[in-house]
C-alpha cells in the first residue's frame, strides 16, 4: 500500500477493482484493507423510497471520504424500499465498494443464487448474509414470507459458488463470484453463552467478516470477544463492531422496547435524559464509544449506523479519530488529476477492444 493509504501500489485505476492476491477472495478495497491490518469504517446507506437514481448518489455521497464501504441494504425491518441489488448497480458503475446484503425472506435459492452472480458482475466485492426480518415486524405485514434458505445456508451456497464454482445444483459456474463474505452478530441479548458458538458456526460456514448490532454496552463486548478468542476464532474472522448516535432519551427508550437486538443500558437513557441537548449528546456518547471499541483487542472496524444522521458520519468519524487520519477512496478523490484521467481512459479504451474481440469471436462461432 502506498503511503497515501487510500490507494494501493498495484490499483489499476482508482475505483476500479484491484487484482485478487494471494489468501483473497475478492478484488474488493474492503478485504485488501482489513487484511493489511487496517482499521476500517463501514456505514449504511438507508434507501430510498423512489425510482429516482439521484436519491442514492445523493445518500451514497454524504459517506464520501468517511467510509470503506456501504452497506446496500435488503428490506431491512421488512420494509419496502429500492432493493439492495438495484442500490448496488447505480453505485458500483461509480467506484464505490459496496456492502450487498442478500436477506433469506424474500427470495427462494434460485433467485439468491442469481443475485449473487449478478452482483459480482456489476463490480460488488463483498456480501453480507442475512436471515432476515420476519414480515410481521413491517409495513406489509400480509406479505408471504419465503425462508428457503437461512444466513448458514446461504453462506455455504455462496462459498460454494465461490470456491468451487457450481451452483448448489451442482451444476457448473463458466465463472464464479469473486465476493468476502459477511455475516451479522449480536453479542448483547441472551442467551450470552451461545453466542460466540453462534458465530463459529457462522464461520464454518463461510463467513469472512461480521457486522454485529448496536453496542451501547462495553463490557458485555469485551466479554463476547473473550469467548470469541477462547474458541479460536480471533484469527478467522473480522469483527466489525456496529455503532450508531441516538437522538434522545425517549429514541433510545423507544428503540429498547420496540426493536429486536438492541440493547441500550439504562445508564445511557439517563445521560441523554439529563443532556441539555440530548442529540449533541448522543453524539458524543458515539463518539466515545467508537474510541473505546477501536481500542480493543479482536476489534478490526466499526460498523456506523446513523439512522436518519447519515450526514453525520463524517463527522463521527473526523472526532473521534478511529482512522488514524486515512482517508478513505470516494469518486470525487482523483477529480482533475492528470494521471488518473488517463489511467481511466487507457482502462475504458481496453475494455472496448475486449468486448469488440469477444463479439466478433462469437459472431464467427454462430
Amino acid at each position: 500500500m502506498s503511503a497515501d493509504a487510500h490507494r494501493f501500489d498495484d490499483e489499476p485505476v482508482p475505483g476500479y477493482p484491484l487484482p485478487i492476491l494471494p489468501g483473497h477472495s475478492s478484488p474488493g478495497r474492503l478485504e485488501r484493507l482489513l487484511r493489511a491490518g487496517k482499521f476500517v469504517v463501514t456505514s449504511e446507506l438507508a434507501p430510498p423510497d423512489s425510482a429516482d437514481p439521484n436519491a442514492v448518489y445523493e445518500r451514497a455521497a454524504l459517506f464520501d471520504g468517511a467510509v470503506d464501504a456501504i452497506n446496500a441494504t435488503d428490506g431491512s425491518g421488512a420494509h419496502c424500499h429500492m432493493g439492495s441489488l438495484s442500490v448496488c448497480a447505480l453505485l458500483t458503475r461509480l467506484g464505490y465498494a459496496l456492502i450487498q446484503q442478500i436477506s433469506c425472506r424474500d427470495k427462494n435459492r434460485i433467485a439468491i443464487q442469481g443475485d449473487i452472480l449478478g452482483g459480482s458482475a456489476m463490480g460488488v466485492a463483498n456480501m453480507l448474509c442475512l436471515s432476515g426480518d420476519g414480515v410481521q415486524t413491517g409495513d406489509h405485514p400480509e406479505a408471504k414470507p419465503v425462508f428457503d434458505l437461512d444466513c448458514m445456508s446461504l453462506l455455504e451456497i455462496a462459498r460454494t459458488m465461490r470456491d468451487e464454482a457450481t451452483f448448489q445444483s451442482g451444476r457448473k459456474l463458466e465463472s464464479p463470484p469473486r465476493v468476502f463474505l459477511g455475516a451479522a452478530a449480536n453479542p448483547f441479548v441472551e442467551p450470552y453463552d451461545w453466542r460466540p458458538g453462534r458465530l463459529a458456526k457462522k464461520v464454518a460456514a463461510g463467513a469472512q467478516f461480521v457486522q454485529t448490532q448496536y453496542c451501547y454496552d462495553v463490557p458485555r463486548l469485551k466479554a463476547y470477544l473473550t469467548a470469541v478468542r477462547e474458541l479460536g476464532l480471533e484469527d478467522k474472522v473480522f469483527m466489525l463492531v456496529g455503532v450508531g448516535p441516538l437522538a434522545s432519551a425517549r429514541t433510545a427508550s423507544w428503540i429498547r422496547a420496540n426493536v429486536p437486538g438492541v440493547h441500550i443500558p439504562d445508564a445511557v437513557i439517563a445521560r441523554l435524559a439529563g443532556a441539555e441537548n440530548p442529540k449533541e449528546e448522543g453524539i458524543r456518547l458515539c463518539i466515545e464509544l467508537m474510541q473505546e471499541i477501536r481500542e480493543l483487542p479482536g476489534v478490526h472496524g466499526l460498523h456506523v449506523m446513523a439512522y436518519r444522521q447519515e450526514a453525520r458520519v463524517p463527522e463521527l468519524v473526523e472526532r473521534s479519530g478511529v482512522l488514524g487520519g486515512r482517508v478513505p477512496w470516494h469518486p470525487g478523490q482523483y477529480d482533475g488529476n492528470v494521471d488518473v484521467e488517463r489511467q481511466r481512459e487507457r482502462q475504458a479504451e481496453e475494455l472496448a477492444e475486449d468486448s469488440a474481440e469477444e463479439l466478433a469471436a462469437n459472431l464467427a462461432d454462430s
